[in-house]
Order: C-alpha cells, then structure tokens, then sequence
C-alpha cells in the first residue's frame, strides 16, 4: 500500500506530467504495439496517470484508501495500453476510460464487505448507481415510500424489486463480525453463540451413515434367499423409487395382476426369515 508522502508525491508527478497530442500518442502506440518499446508504453502510461487519479476521487465515498484505487487503476491502465489497437483512430484516454474503471469497480467490490456482491453486471450495476438513482428520485418534490423508490430503481436497472432492497440494506449497513461480543467488559458473548443450525450433530450423522450400512448389508444377504422372479418382483415394487404397479409388473411377466402380488407377499415373508435368522437383532433395530 502506498504510504501518504509516497502518495503525494506519485500524484504530483502524474499531475506534471506532459499531454500528448493525437500524433504523439498515436506513434507511441505503434511503437509498444509492434516494437514492444518499453520506453513507448511508460510514457503512455505516465500521460494518462492523472486520469487514474480523477477516477479515483469519484469512487473513494466507497471507504477505501484513495491510494490503493490508484493503484487499481494503474492496473486497468496498463491493460487497456496493452490491448489499445491504435489503428483504429480511437484516442487512448476513451478506450482506457473502461478499463480504469472497470479495475477499480472489481477492487471495490472484492474489499467493500466480507460479504461478496455484484457477482453479475446487474448487481454490479445495481451496487454503484443505487445510492445516485435514489438520491435523485428522493429529491423531487413527491415524497416516494421505499416501495415507490425500489420499483422505480428496479425499472431503471433492470433488476427485481428484491435484489434493490437487499442491497439498499446493505449499503446502509455496515459488516458486523459474528465473533464480536453483545457487550463491553467482562460479557464474552458473541453474535455467534446464537447462531441456530438445524443439522444433526457429527456423532448423530456418523451413527446414522453406520446404521444405513449395517442394514443394507442385511437387505444385501437377504435377498440372496429369493429366486429370480421373487427378485425381480422385490426390485422393482419396493426398491425403485417409483415402483412398478401390480398391473404393469404382470404385463411384464405375462401373469396375472394377482399372481404377483401373491409373489411378492411370498418373497417378503422369505426376505422377513432371512433377515432373523441371519441377524436375530434386527427385529430389535
């Protein structure tokens, strides 16, 4: 990060730094984009560096250190003069204007909350416009309700009335450590001791997966008493998640309806003995 006098003194020297005219920037441009001339590119750079900063001063009510989005936007800056195509007859500063920006929206949306945002370009649009769109919709002269203000901002952007009131919450409301304590002095409780999950705990979840392998080894060595039909009839009755009707099992088989359910009694009354002869505590299980 730099330091303050660091700081000072990088923008004093950008800020002295010379202007380049249309030619001037054109033929440096040639230069680094053929030659790769290092020379070329710094002077490129260092002319548009005042750029950097202007934008940075507009973005810094985001509570981030000045410094470090210049430094973001150093680095949008030597993208976009790598990808300038200068035959194009664009003037740099145009093109390098996105990427600037673009550097320093990315950084700020990384480091303004420990919570990740604007993962899509709506949210991101959403993030850096909702405070001016409200700001100016709230200085009419009708008073609008939030309800009024988020459907007019949601129209505006593109985005669900949902999505404008979450991240008015959160814009309005800074990021609060679940380790940080309810009170001063002696209180040791944390936000996080009243935290409710749901889940079952790791002993419960480790005795349930033990149980679930125990009583599959059974099923396993129990189906081995039933012939193939028998089998067939269990597999596709009780072991399938939407099991076969009676009607369409003996369509399959061409018997009856009735016959296989005949079967299927029969081979659930053989799966019933297998199961307590081999394992006497499963009808305590």
């Amino acid at each position: 990060m730099l330091q303050d006098s660091t700081s000072r003194d990088f923008i004093r020297i950008a800020m002295a730094a010379p202007y380049l005219d249309r030619e001037q920037e054109h033929e440096l441009a040639l230069s680094w984009r053929k030659d790769h001339d290092q020379s070329a590119l710094n002077q490129i750079t260092v002319a548009h560096m005042r750029l950097v900063i202007s934008m940075a001063t507009k973005f810094r009510h985001y509570g981030l250190s000045v410094s470090d989005l210049i430094q973001e936007g150093h680095v949008g800056l030597l993208e976009a003069a790598a990808r300038f195509e200068p035959e194009r007859e664009v003037r740099f500063s145009t093109y390098a204007t996105w990427w600037i920006r673009a550097s320093m929206q990315d950084y700020i949306l990384r480091n303004w909350s420990i919570v990740r945002g604007g993962t899509s370009s709506a949210q991101k649009s959403l993030f850096f416009n909702l405070r001016r769109l409200r700001a100016r919709l709230a200085s009419g002269n009708e008073m609008l309700s939030n309800a009024a203000l988020y459907q007019e901002i949601s129209a505006a952007l593109g985005v669900s009335e949902a999505d404008v009131a979450t991240m008015d919450a959160r814009l309005s409301t800074p990021d609060r450590s679940l380790n940080a304590t309810l009170s001063g002095d002696a209180d040791t409780t944390e936000r996080m001791d009243f935290l409710v999950c749901d889940d079952p705990w790791p002993d419960e979840v480790a005795s349930t997966a033990i149980d679930v392998e125990r009583r599959s080894g059974w099923l396993k060595a129990a189906l081995r008493a039933l012939n193939a039909r028998e089998l067939r009839i269990i597999e596709e009755r009780r072991l399938k998640d939407e099991g076969a009707t009676l009607e369409e099992l003996g369509g399959k088989l061409g018997i009856s309806k009735e016959r296989v359910r005949q079967i299927e009694a029969r081979a659930l009354e053989k799966l019933k003995v297998a199961l307590v002869k081999q394992n006497p505590e499963f009808l305590a299980a």
